[in-house]
This record gives C-alpha cells, structure tokens and sequence, in this order.
C-alpha cells in the first residue's frame, strides 16, 4: 500500500500554447468537453461539441509550446460528426506525433506533428468501402484502427429483428511515415452482429454492447486477439463461455458464433454497465450503476476490485477511470478515490474542490496522476514508502480482516463485524495476540520478544517455526525482484513450490483454488515441477507410476470445491489443474496417475460416498473432460482417450474403449483388451464376447485371431445362443444370395466349427452340480449304523 499524498497545483495554463484559449474552452458548453492527451503527454486535445461554428470545435494544445502552426477544426450539420480521436502510432523521429480525426461517414484525417513546424494534415482518408457505411465507434490498436460500422439494408421496410444485426466490425492496417501514410486493405472481423463499443489494450480488442435492447446479446462482452484471429465470449456473471478461431469469412458470422453458447447465454443476467475504461495491464475496467468496479482479463476471467460509495450511478452521471501503474484512480462526484489494482484495498480518498477533472499522461512519473481542471494543470504526487525494515502494519491490518471474515461466517448476530470492533472490544483474542507478535518480533532477528505478556511470549515459540517460514518466503520473494535474469526461473521454481506445498497443506476454501488456479496459469512448468514434488510423483522400476503423498494432500487433491461450487469463471478443480499439467508435460503418466487417484479414493472414503469423488463425476470422466478442452486434437489424444477409459476398469468404460478399437480397426490391440478384461467379470465377459461375436458376423477382419477369441466364449451360452446372435447381424445384401462368393467375404459354417464344438463338447452346468455325487464308490450310500 502507497501511503497517502498531496494535491498541488504545477501549471495555471501559461506553459501551454494559448493556453487562455484552454481555459476559456473548458468553461463554455453545456455538455462537458472531451480531454485526450498524448502517450508521452506533450499534446492535449480539446473536443467541445455544443461550442457553435464558426468558434473551433476542436483544439490542440501543447504542454511545452514550441511554436509552429497550429491544430483547430470546427464542422455544422448536415457535416457528419466526429466519432474517433486517436493518437497514432509516430514515424519514430523525436518529439514527433501523429493523429487520426475520424469522422462517421468514414472518412479520416492524418495529421502530424513536428517540432517547429507543428501540425500538418499528411493525408486524407476513407476508411468504409459502401457510400452508406456508418462508424459508430472506433479505436486504434498497435498499427491498426478497428471499428464499428453500421450497414443500413437496402430495404426500407425490413424485418426489425433483421435490422438490429446490421453492423459489423471491421479493420485495416494504418501505418504513419514521415512522408505519407499507407492504407492496408480491409478485414471484416465479425458481420451480422449488434452494435457494439471497441475498446483496446495493447495486446486485444474489446467489443462492449452498446445498447441492452436485445435480451440475449446484452448479456456477455465479446474480446478479440489479433494476432492468434479469436474471438473469446465472456460474460461478467459467469466468466468465460466460449472462444473460437476465426479461420474464414464465413466463421465471422455473429450467429454462428453464438450457435453453441445459445442454451447457456439465454440464462445469464443482463450486463450492468456505466462506465467502461481499459486499464494500463490490458483487462477492461466495468463500473456498474451500483458503484461495483471490476476487471475482466484478456482470457475472459472477471474479478472485483472495489465498491465505489454513494449508491446508484445515474446514467448522466460522469465516472473518470484511470490506471497508473499499480493504482486505480476513480474520480465521482468531486471524490477521487485512489485503489490497489491487485489488493482492491483502498489507499486514499480525495475530496477535489473542482467541478470537472480529466486525467493526463504522465510518462516515467509513476508515483504522480496529473490532472486537468478548469483552473490549471495539478499532480497528486505520493510520497516515498516507509522503511521496509519496519514491522509491516499492512500485514497486521490484513490479520484483522481475515479475523473478520472468520468471525462473521461462524456469527449468528446480524451486525456486521468491523476491524474497529475487533481491535477494542477484547473479546477476540487470537487476532489481538497474533498482531502483537508480527508487531513485536516479526523484523526483530536475534533479539528477544521485548513488551509481550507471558501467553503471546509462549505463543511465540510454539509460532517459530512458521515465522520462520514466513521469513523466508519473504527473503525468497526480494531475491526474485533484486535476482538477475538468469537466476530469476531458479528462484520462481522455488517460491512456487513452497506455495503450491502451502496451499496443499492448508484448508482447500474458493480463494486457495481461486489462487492456484493464478499460479498454474502464470507459472506453468514451475507449478509442474512443484506438482510432482509435493505428491513425490515416480516411476518405479516396473515403470509403474507411484506417489508417497499424504493422505491429507490425496484429499486436497480429490477432494477440495467441485466445478458445480466454484462456478464458470475460468477456475478449475485442484485435480483437474494437475491432470491439465500432466497432459502438457508429461501425458503418458496421466493415466497412472487416475488410476493412482482411484485407489486412493478408495481408501480415503468409503465405497459410493458423496462426499468423495467417486461420489460424484467418476475421476476418469474427469480426466477426459480435461483432455476434451484441447484445442487441437491429434492421434496421441486418441490413444490417451483409450488409456483413461481403460485405466478406469469401470464396465461401461472398458466397453466404450472397446468400441473405440474397433472402429479404429485396430484388431490385435482388439483381442488384447478382450482377453485382460474379460477376466474382471462374468458379467463383463459377456458383454466383450457378444460384441465381437458381432463383429465377427459382419466382416472376416477378426478370422486371424479366432484361436484368441474362441476361449472367451461364457460358459452360459449355448449353440443356439450363438448361432441368434450371427443370423442377427449378418449383413444385408441387395443381391440375390449365391452359395460362393466372388469376394470370398462371407462367413462360413467352417468358421464357426471350432466355436460350436467347443461349446457342444462343454459339459453342462447341471452335470458339474452333480458330478461328485455321481463319481462315488456305491450308489446309493451304505445305510449308517443304528445305535442301541
């Protein structure tokens, strides 16, 4: 956390180009006028669209001014308003800029800036290709601008439901020179679609709805990647839904897109949104009208940040959103509110006696947010961090709060318990005796625990060993900031697996999942490594897959929230995380390790518990759901796919294996399946030998391993029993049949001779029953003795 700061005032408008004109431009209009600034913040842009011709509607202005000509433009109806300003990519000499002015009917002004020369218009441009094209909303990514245009049909009475899907979002590419500009050729990313607002990061585009008229499409965002040409749905009440590869034109297609996600999508609740806002690490910033902010990721991932106060936001009611660096600076109502992006913990509240703010870029100041108002330019600069030797109040606050959320859950009053409560009611005693020991002794090497009570000082050493661990943990993550490039995977190695084994050893809760599932993202072969570690995962000298974990880590990892509780918002099962890293890393153990998690889930709960995870979905269908969310899918799937079917040995699963060999026709692997898991059950061996016994009707790909085949046969089926099963699935000619066939394809009784003589010369069930009896010396038995 940044400790709090001071608002000063750095410019009153001199240093700027007619910098009276900035001021006089910023009070006049009813509606309040548009501010962008440039990235490297030298140049601000005033648009003031209720200013009336023939005053300039827009104005650049220079923060450091050096003279040249300068930027002003002013249009009227029937003119075609201006929909886009966007600060370009620059050709690369210094202090050069270049701009786009984009206007509805398509057509766009380059201009560029020089010093001391100034603004020069470089080219003009039109970006649709159809005199009836309208932009509704554009912005620039990398080399490219991306917008969205409206398509009016040619038919003036169309259907409406028809009308509402007549936009598309389309691209081209826009590189800036010194000398001219170049104009790539267009790209329809999605056609047939709604209207919708782009936003970009760095890295992908976001397509927010612009209008909630339509119950279904207003219920989920849409984010597109360029550079991998996919398009991701994501919806802020459930999380990622569905992502797509746009292969072709005729994959763009709005509907088609949404042809899989219909079902799900039609019951998810409709977006709440006032504000939205990219943020400088590329997730999209969303205010809903209750004041809640959160952070949808790239990947379709949402968390929440932080709750804005003053109730319902009204629809005219303006939100200002910025991020600098690591910090969220909100500005509503005159309040500015200052956050953690990461934390979501409040650093500040800042009460600005202005009517209008906007925020300007402020390159290489990342402890200062500049801000522009009415009556200059002003910095909100932090000040510099506390020792860190000191002991950490952060840390001793967060104690407090976790005592909250524990107290408050195991609570039956409805009061809500605060920090404040906790700290001086002296009822609860361990958040008060655990802050006094990390206040006194947390930074304190070799020295005593001075000013603590007898109790905290016993609770001390019995808490030794896990200060000790925090310490190094700690002393883990600086060697990680300070380490040079080199050394930095080493220590990420390290400090995962000490994670990974932390969690694994504590409470499997929501946020631990939650947590992991970041880990496993963010470092995936250091979570791999840490994986094996913890289970202690080898191969012995079979090459059999063995684990010399605990049984409490075996229930962390079997047990744990399921998919059901931790909802669709991109977090995964603990066992499902593992089987993800198994089929990246090292898939041929992955079947091992189900059939490993098998036998210890039938040692930790009993047969058929709920609670366990046979209880529920069985591990191997788990398993290959995992595999299933590949994105690509190849022969080695396949055979992974028959190995966990296998390595379950569940009836059902061997019998689909089965089906899968054989229409594979992969026959000798066929008959070796039949002959191992035949033994399992006789219920089993029926169902294996029935099946083939049809596949053998049917074709004579099975002739070269009947000698394997016929010994299968159950011992309750008869001659008659066989003889059904064939008739009924010979195959149906067209033709008239012959007694030879050309083909020599049919079966013949001469096939089927071995089987029936086998089963003729089987002795019958009955006369096993009696057998001994009828082996014996004399029949009937001798009468016993009488005794007198």
């Amino acid at each position: 956390m940044k400790p709090a700061g001071t608002l000063r005032r750095v410019s009153d408008f001199s240093e700027l180009s007619r910098g009276h004109g900035l001021q006089e431009l910023l009070c006049q209009g009813e509606e309040p006028a548009r501010v962008l600034s440039s990235p490297d913040g030298q140049h601000l842009l005033v648009l003031q669209k209720s200013r009336p011709p023939p005053l300039p509607q827009l104005v650049a202005f220079q923060r450091h001014g050096t003279g040249g000509a300068h930027l002003e433009r002013s249009w009227q109806q029937p003119q075609p308003a201006l929909v886009g300003l966007l600060f370009l990519q620059s050709p690369g000499t210094l202090g050069s800029s270049a701009l786009a002015l984009v206007w509805e009917h398509g057509r766009t002004e380059v201009w560029h800036f020089v010093v001391a020369v100034g603004w020069q218009l470089l080219q003009t441009l039109e970006l649709c290709q159809g005199a009836r094209a309208r932009i509704v909303s554009v912005c620039s990514q990398g080399s490219s601008l991306v917008w969205c245009e409206e398509r009016p049909p040619l038919d003036a009475h169309s259907d409406m439901s028809k009308c509402a899907f007549r936009f598309c979002v389309c691209t081209r590419a826009l590189e800036v020179g010194e000398h001219g500009v170049r104009l790539g050729t267009l790209r329809i990313v999605l056609h047939n679609s709604p209207e919708y607002q782009v936003l970009a990061s760095p890295q992908h585009v976001f397509l927010v709805p612009a209008t909630a008229s339509l119950a279904t499409t207003s219920k989920f965002l849409l984010i597109w990647h360029p550079e991998k040409a996919k398009l991701t749905i994501t919806a802020p009440s459930a999380g990622f839904v569905h992502s797509k590869v746009l292969r072709s034109s005729s994959e763009s297609d709005f509907r088609k897109l949404l042809l899989g996600s219909v079902g799900l999508l039609s019951c998810l609740a409709p977006l709440d949104i006032h504000t939205s806002a990219v943020s400088n690490s590329g997730g999209l910033l969303l205010v809903s009208t209750k004041g809640a902010v959160n952070l949808v990721e790239p990947d379709g991932t949402q968390r929440h940040v932080f709750d804005l106060e003053g109730g319902c936001l009204a629809q005219g009611r303006p939100v200002q959103l910025k991020t600098f660096g690591s910090i969220l600076a909100c500005v509503l109502a005159g309040v500015m509110y200052l956050v953690d992006q990461n934390s979501g913990r409040l650093i500040e509240k800042k009460i600005l006696n202005m009517k209008e703010v906007h925020f300007l870029e402020s390159p290489g100041e990342e402890d200062s947010i500049h801000l522009l108002a009415q009556t200059g330019i002003y910095s909100f600069s932090f000040s510099k961090p506390e020792d860190s030797s000191r002991p950490e109040p952060c840390l001793v606050e967060m104690v407090f709060e976790e005592a909250c959320r524990y107290y408050q859950r195991r609570s039956l009053s409805s009061s809500k318990l605060t920090v404040e409560k906790l700290k001086k009611g002296g009822v609860f005693q361990a958040p008060v005796a655990l802050a006094a020991i990390l206040q006194h002794s947390l930074h304190q090497k070799q020295k005593a625990a001075r000013g603590l009570q007898d109790t905290y000082a016993k609770l001390l050493s019995t808490m030794s060993l896990e200060l000790q661990s925090y310490m190094s943990l700690e002393l883990l993550k600086t060697c990680v900031v300070c380490a040079p490039e080199s050394e930095v995977e080493s220590y990420c190695e390290e400090l995962v697996e000490q994670e990974v084994s932390r969690v694994l050893h504590s409470d499997m809760d929501k946020d631990n999942l939650a947590y992991l599932n970041s880990v496993f993202a963010s470092f995936p072969k250091a979570a791999w490594k840490a994986t094996r570690s913890c289970l202690q995962l080898q191969q012995n000298g079979d090459g059999l897959l063995v684990a010399r974990a605990t049984p409490e880590v075996w229930k962390k990892v079997l047990g744990g929230p399921q998919q059901e509780e931790v909802g669709q918002n991109g977090v995964v099962p603990l066992f499902e995380l593992i089987c993800t890293s198994f089929l990246r890393f090292k898939p041929k153990w992955l079947p091992g390790f189900v059939e490993l998690t098998q036998q210890y889930a039938g040692i930790s709960w009993p047969y058929s518990s709920k609670e366990g995870p046979e209880g529920r979905v069985p591990l191997y269908k788990r398993a290959l759901g995992v595999l299933a969310r590949k994105s690509k899918r190849s022969e080695a799937d396949d055979e992974m796919e028959l190995e966990l079917l296998l390595c379950s040995k569940r009836p059902k699963a061997v019998l689909q294996a089965l089906h899968l060999l054989i229409r594979l026709r992969r026959w000798q692997r066929v008959v070796e399946v039949a002959e191992k898991f035949s033994k399992l059950s006789p219920l089993l061996n029926k169902e294996i030998f029935t099946t083939l016994l049809a596949e053998f009707a049917q074709h004579r790909e099975l002739d070269p391993y009947l000698d394997m085949l016929w010994p299968l046969c159950p011992v309750e089926l008869t001659a008659s029993d066989i003889l059904t099963a064939v008739l009924q699935h010979l195959p149906h000619s067209q033709e008239d049949p012959v007694p030879f066939s050309i083909e020599g394809n049919q079966l013949t009784v001469g096939l089927l001779k071995p089987l029936l003589q086998r089963v003729v010369q089987r002795p019958c069930v009955q006369d096993e029953m009696y057998l001994d009896a009828l082996q014996s010396p004399t029949f009937p038995p001798p009468t016993p003795p009488r005794e007198h």
